[in-house]
């Protein structure tokens, strides 16, 4: 259940062997399910996109002044809307991670939707239960600082069904939330699951939605067309769950959805 009150931060904790195998399918609107791999999978490549945020985070150092007289000091000009057709790195620097209500950030239920689930926070215990393995993915979760996940659905029409989720880790020495949104593209764009590289969502840095080409059956139940939404920004990993009962997903509603929520964080 998700609780009113904010969960404290988890305290810290020696590192933790990495998974041997991905950490398996985790369920959220229904029957459909959210996936997890182990970072050791990514190794180099990882570390490698770790480095460039990082120094991509740092303020700019100055440039010393030249040896020579009688030379004018050099200021150097800010940045601005004119100077790229995007912002540079000077005006477009990332913020502190969210240590607020991350419950006031959650998107909203749109008119005429039915509350699935309030905005509530999902402590760790209670966020690993919908995994396959929750041993492996509690002991993952432990070594990646995990921190606090908020969580709200919807549904609309009574067959679509929306499921928000925004996780944040300590971020201190690594930036585990983006990790771990890598992590979610990485598994979701194979074949056993979306089977597409996706789409760019306008705005994001490396954020992209998955429309699946099958459905999801399972015997018993009618076939359900999913989709889904992740992105990172300023340490706090972003995810949509998009499901449609009657039809394959609308990209167009599931884009909107996932740029709408970014522009909340």
């Amino acid at each position: 259940m998700s609780s009113t009150e904010e969960p404290p931060d988890l305290p810290d904790l020696p590192d933790l062997p990495d998974l041997p195998d991905p950490a398996g399918p985790r369920r959220a609107q229904g029957r459909t399910a959210r996936i997890v791999v182990g970072a050791a999978a990514l190794g180099v490549l990882a570390g490698t996109v770790t480095g460039y945020v990082v120094q991509y985070q740092r303020q700019p150092t100055p440039l010393a002044p030249l040896a020579q007289p009688n030379l004018a000091e050099s200021r150097t000009t800010p940045a601005d809307e004119s100077t790229t057709p995007g912002r540079t790195v000077s005006a477009d620097r990332w913020a502190e991670k969210p240590d607020g209500d991350l419950r006031h950030l959650l998107l909203p239920k749109p008119p005429g939707a039915k509350v699935g689930e309030e905005p509530g926070y999902r402590d760790l215990a209670t966020t690993v239960e919908d995994f396959a393995h929750p041993d492996k993915v509690f002991t993952h979760f432990l070594r990646d600082g995990f921190r606090r996940e908020v969580t709200t659905s919807w549904t609309q029409g009574g067959h679509v069904g929306v499921t928000v989720a925004l996780t944040q880790f300590r971020d201190d020495v690594a930036l585990k939330s983006k990790d771990y949104v890598d992590e979610q593209q990485d598994a979701v764009r194979t074949d056993a699951y979306a089977g597409n590289p996706g789409k760019p969502i306008p705005g994001s840095v490396g954020g992209r939605t998955y429309v699946y080409a099958k459905p999801y059956s399972e015997p018993g139940y009618e076939p359900v067309y999913q989709g889904r939404a992740y992105a990172w920004r300023d340490g706090t990993a972003m995810e949509i769950y998009y499901e449609d009962s009657t039809g394959p997903v609308s990209e167009s509603a599931l884009q909107a959805l996932a740029e709408q929520q970014l522009e909340r964080l």
